[in-house]
């Protein structure tokens, strides 16, 4: 195969690669968007619940009291971390002047990069993810121009540069690992070497992002088991309250076999519920 016609297939490969994970990428922050916004209304609303019928109810078992009372402590710890990642998000958009003028040059996943999407990227995989996303970038000249791109131009034309470019690229975690590929189809890359040169790094590139890219997948699958777990515990929550507060008396030493079922039951969706509020993706 003559090397150009090589280089155009390969290229071709890596576009099609790119736009995949972009999609799956897109699939992914929404997906955690949901997440996101599943655990922080439901858990505000299921803590004020669960504190108000403990004030109600005499008597209450130690074993109810202290389940609520870590539910809390988890509430708070999700709480603390929102405000610290929001902290963040400000930081790096005053850095990069724009935030949106950034997800115009790196793709579908930054397009849709803002200030809840970067909390619910931070809150469903943890910062662990950073390390990963640069250390994915290939090449010097790529990935300096993909940060740049990111942080809205070089520093010489006005814009955050590098340090801009980090800054968004580690909030947007996962959706950013395939930036060197996304890079190389739009760089000076193509125009500074050969087609034999092109084709093997393009095909280097396409590698990496397919296996990024099944990656997500499994995150993504992940992600829509978190939600449906949750909103399982969620609803376990709501109908055990909702029983309790129709059905049982106000002193626990009253209650029947059925209604201390019913509260163990109860005890046990608002364990499972603190152990999944800050639950992250490895």
């Amino acid at each position: 195969m003559l090397n150009s016609d090589l280089k155009k297939e390969t290229l071709a490969r890596l576009k099609a690669a790119d736009q995949e994970y972009q999609t799956i990428a897109a699939d992914v922050m929404a997906g955690a968007t949901k997440l996101y916004e599943k655990r922080q209304a439901t858990a505000k609303y299921t803590i004020l619940a669960c504190e108000q019928y403990v004030n109600t109810l005499a008597n209450s078992p130690k074993e109810f009291d202290k389940s609520v009372s870590e539910f809390k402590v988890e509430y708070d710890n999700f709480t603390n971390e929102v405000q610290q990642i929001n902290t963040e998000a400000d930081k790096a958009a005053k850095v990069s002047g724009s935030i949106t003028g950034a997800g115009t040059v790196a793709g579908v996943g930054f397009a849709a990069f803002g200030p809840t999407a970067a909390l619910a990227m931070a809150t469903t995989f943890g910062t662990a993810s950073t390390g990963t996303a640069i250390s994915a970038l290939s090449g010097a000249a790529v990935t300096n121009a993909a940060l740049a791109w990111l942080g809205g131009g070089a520093l010489a034309t006005g814009g955050g540069g590098m340090a801009a470019g980090n800054a968004l690229l580690a909030l947007a975690g996962p959706v950013g690992w395939a930036i060197g590929g996304t890079a190389l189809l739009g760089s000076a890359f193509l125009l500074g070497h050969n087609n034999a040169e092109i084709a093997k790094k393009a095909t280097e590139e396409t590698a990496k992002i397919k296996e990024k890219t099944a990656t997500l997948k499994a995150a993504r699958e992940e992600i829509a088991k978190l939600l449906a777990l949750t909103q399982k515990h969620v609803e376990g929550v709501d109908a055990g309250l909702n029983f309790l507060k129709t059905k049982a008396p106000k002193n626990y030493q009253h209650f029947s076999t059925e209604q201390k079922l019913e509260l163990t039951t109860l005890i046990n969706n608002i364990r499972s519920l603190s152990q999944l509020l800050n639950k992250k993706l490895s």
